[in-house]
């Protein structure tokens, strides 16, 4: 089994998605508490994709959060490093066109896409600012982005319950349900390391995004970012 560490090294992640391909959607339902499928509808209306547009799904995993996209009309290419994850994704949805690609070398042409959107998988790469200057590339003038990542929650209550439910209940959870614990365990440590709303908003200017904006899902626990490509 694979556990990354947090300097991201990124045949340690990949790996580590590798172990976790076949029980990672199911596992992600029950350590949110059935969250996860709220978080991909809001994505989904954030994109807002509509017939004949591209999207490109970054970090797409199995492909589970391509589907929206493709019920919409739209042209969606889910891709991702993890070629387990494309396997799977592959077996579970052989019409979706996969792609194996690195984040920080989008293997797609300058302007190509409408939208570009990732859930959960920024924090996972090694360079971010690379990343998103690359999802840059590939989007038209005009085109948006969409990000959902685990974020801080704004209600200090709220706060010291989650961070005490990534540390101590996380763990033992992901050993009953995951094909690989300690996978989980990195998560949640990524997750405490990752910046807030505006440290990512910050980001996302820094990287030529315009119009930048976000707003909290489940009381700041996931943050939705959105920009426009000048």
């Amino acid at each position: 089994m694979t556990r990354a560490s947090l300097d991201k090294q990124p045949h340690e992640v990949a790996a580590m998605f590798d172990d976790v391909a076949a029980k990672y959607d199911l596992t992600n339902d029950v350590l949110s508490l059935g969250q996860a499928r709220l978080w991909r509808k809001a994505v989904a209306r954030a994109v807002a994709a509509r017939p004949g547009e591209r999207v490109l799904d970054l970090a797409a995993g199995t492909g589970t959060s391509s589907l929206p996209f493709a019920a919409a009309g739209a042209y969606v290419v889910p891709c991702d490093f993890s070629l387990g994850m494309l396997q799977e994704g592959k077996r579970r949805h052989p019409r979706l066109p996969l792609t194996a690609g690195d984040a920080t070398r989008l293997p797609f042409a300058d302007g190509v896409f409408d939208a570009v959107t990732i859930s959960f998988g920024l924090r996972n790469v090694q360079d971010t600012q690379t990343a998103l200057r690359e999802l840059l590339r590939v989007t038209r003038p005009g085109g948006r982005i969409v990000i959902c990542e685990f974020s801080h929650p704004t209600w200090r209550p709220l706060r010291t319950v989650y961070t005490e439910y990534l540390m101590r209940a996380l763990p033992p959870v992901a050993t009953a349900v995951s094909s690989n614990p300690d996978a989980y365990v990195y998560l949640a440590e990524s997750i405490r390391a990752w910046p807030d709303q505006a440290g990512l908003a910050a980001r996302l200017g820094r990287a030529g995004w315009a119009k930048v904006a976000w707003r909290d899902l489940t009381g700041g626990i996931v943050a939705l970012h959105r920009g426009v490509k000048p």
